[in-house]
């Protein structure tokens, strides 16, 4: 590590593999809802998409797919 980087002590770090970088979440029982427009060539354009969650969220590590679901809190207050 650079000495002149400074340390993250709030970074998430999958404590099965090492992983700090690649995440996914996996959302159970959504509802998505999307409206359209369509184009004068008859293609469609999305004008608005929104999504409800109605089941639970997990975190996962993106390398080695580790249920990470007890760091999710901390990753939701992170995403800006």
């Amino acid at each position: 590590m650079s000495p002149n980087k400074p340390q993250v002590a709030n970074l998430i770090k999958c404590p099965h593999c090492g992983n700090a970088k690649n995440f996914f979440e996996i959302t159970d029982d959504v509802i998505t809802t999307t409206h359209y427009r369509q184009n004068h060539d008859g293609s469609f354009t999305v004008e608005e998409q929104c999504s409800q969650a109605l089941g639970d969220v997990k975190l996962f590590c993106g390398n080695c797919e580790e249920d990470l679901t007890d760091f999710h809190q901390r990753f939701s207050e992170m995403i800006f």
